[in-house]
């Protein structure tokens, strides 16, 4: 997997490979996702685009939807990956959230979900936690935890720590579409920034 080389240690030791034909079945969910959303991801459709056959598709996932979260997980390394080392200071970890968050939203495939599938979105990243968000987890876990040691952020299990940061990131990313006529892009990241600040301040 391509990714993986532009991941350091911190940000997860156990990361998922896929070879070079599961490859093309994630990249056609990408398409499916970006072109149809999520109701145009089939078995059927994923071996069409792909040029592979269907027992080829199921030898690897047991369906559409398993699909579906193994091409979000990857576009998750994908994003976690342009982060070269995790942040040490309470403003530097903020500084990253702000920026994974903002490059979520571009995304073309979080993008698409977030402007169009916003229940889809919900129910493949908040009502349970996936690979996803443990990978995140863990990225956030190891940035408080060198933050701690450098007295900028609270004392406190930094997984606890982290959980809440995700909610608080998560739920202001959701909501971004809803409250544009509230509040503009300058005042949303500010208000985030401080929810964030604050939630890690010692």
């Amino acid at each position: 997997m391509e990714e993986r080389q532009a991941m350091l240690p911190p940000f997860g030791a156990e990361l998922p490979e896929w070879d070079a034909t599961q490859a093309r079945v994630l990249d056609a969910a990408d398409e499916l996702i970006r072109r149809r959303g999520l109701g145009g991801v089939t078995i059927a459709e994923l071996s069409r685009r792909s040029g592979l056959s269907r027992p080829t598709v199921y030898r690897s996932w047991s369906d559409a939807d398993d699909v579906v979260r193994s091409a979000l997980l990857r576009r998750v390394i994908r994003i976690l990956g342009s982060f070269e080392t995790p942040a040490r200071t309470r403003a530097g970890l903020v500084d990253d959230v702000l920026r994974f968050s903002a490059r979520f939203r571009a995304d073309a495939v979080y993008g698409r979900l977030l402007d169009d599938e916003p229940e889809a979105f919900t129910r493949y990243t908040l009502q349970r936690v996936g690979s996803s968000q443990r990978m995140i987890l863990a990225w956030l876990a190891t940035a408080i935890a060198a933050a701690q040691d450098d007295g900028s952020v609270r004392r406190g299990e930094p997984r606890e720590i982290a959980v809440m940061l995700l909610l608080i990131a998560q739920s202001a990313v959701l909501s971004h579409g809803t409250v544009t006529e509230l509040i503009d892009e300058v005042a949303w990241e500010r208000e985030l920034r401080a929810a964030l600040d604050g939630h890690l301040r010692p």
